[in-house]
């Protein structure tokens, strides 16, 4: 008579799986980029995903193709504007509030449920670059929640802790972050001056035996041999300005036409992503 509480086994013999070690894999072989130097990833977003919230939005960039390479999901809710409480001082204009959170599975490595200095540094330049484009003086003594949840946000950690730093990937993160978190404000109702949207340029070197470097916008690492410097920068295209410009990397302190070209194709890769902000907020493309 068979034990039901057991859980027998197969009757088969069966084959463990086996997985390569990453420590084996050649992460120096780039597949090289697809895309033109100045042609950002496929974005999807839409607003009004979350009912309970004041305004919310949902942004979903295309993964590059490659194995191991995910894209980047975001979900931003925005909750507000509402009173401060009795307790806090007052204030003439607004009170911003953002938190950005990966989830536990979004990354290779899992992530706590504590937020890491990582992710408050994310926090710190999303409140630079929204402040620069609400309205604040039209809500005194009154505070707003922007909360960013990243879904998928790990592009390629692999490659880029190869590359030396892991900063790369952040970038990427935040000029979704601002991107969406825009979208949310204006379902919200929040009136801002301008839509601020994200985007990333990077100095990348072309091969390992070549000295020759080349600007390109939204960067993945798998894509190139090395990153050698980044900028995100956060633009109001109808205003244009600048609200926060966040730059990484070694540039030749004598060549700043170079930091020139490399702050305008980040100011362009904005614009791009402005673009797609704009139509999904006039309802023609969601």
């Amino acid at each position: 008579m068979t034990d039901r509480r057991r859980i027998n086994g197969p009757a088969g013999a069966t084959i463990p799986p086996v997985y390569d070690d990453e420590s084996r894999l050649d992460l120096k072989t780039a597949t090289g980029r697809s895309r033109p130097p100045n042609a950002i990833r496929k974005m999807y977003l839409k607003t009004g995903v979350t009912p309970s919230a004041s305004g919310s939005a949902y942004l979903e960039i295309e993964t590059s193709g490659k194995p191991g390479v995910s894209g980047l999901k975001l979900s931003c809710s925005v909750h507000g504007p509402r009173s401060l409480p009795r307790s806090s001082p007052f204030s003439p204009h607004i009170v911003l509030s953002t938190h950005v959170k990966y989830a536990p599975f979004a990354t290779k490595q899992r992530r706590g449920y504590l937020r890491d200095p990582s992710e408050r540094d994310l926090g710190t330049h999303l409140e630079a670059a929204l402040r620069g484009s609400i309205i604040a003086d039209r809500w005194p003594k009154s505070g707003v929640d922007i909360i960013i949840s990243i879904i998928e946000g790990d592009q390629d950690r692999e490659t880029s802790r190869f590359q030396g730093d892991e900063v790369w990937d952040m970038m990427n993160a935040l000029s979704g972050c601002i991107t969406v978190a825009s979208a949310a404000l204006a379902d919200a109702g929040i009136d801002c001056v301008d839509t601020v949207a994200g985007g990333v340029a990077a100095l990348v070197q072309n091969t390992s035996d070549d000295s020759t470097t080349s600007i390109v916008v939204d960067p993945i690492p798998s894509e190139h041999e090395k990153i050698l410097a980044a900028c995100c920068i956060a633009y109001l295209p109808t205003r244009d300005e600048v609200t926060n410009l966040w730059f990484r990397g070694d540039l030749p302190a004598s060549d700043m036409e170079l930091y020139t070209r490399l702050v305008e194709q980040g100011i362009q890769a904005s614009a791009n992503a402005n673009r797609v902000l704009v139509e999904c907020l006039n309802g023609t493309v969601g």
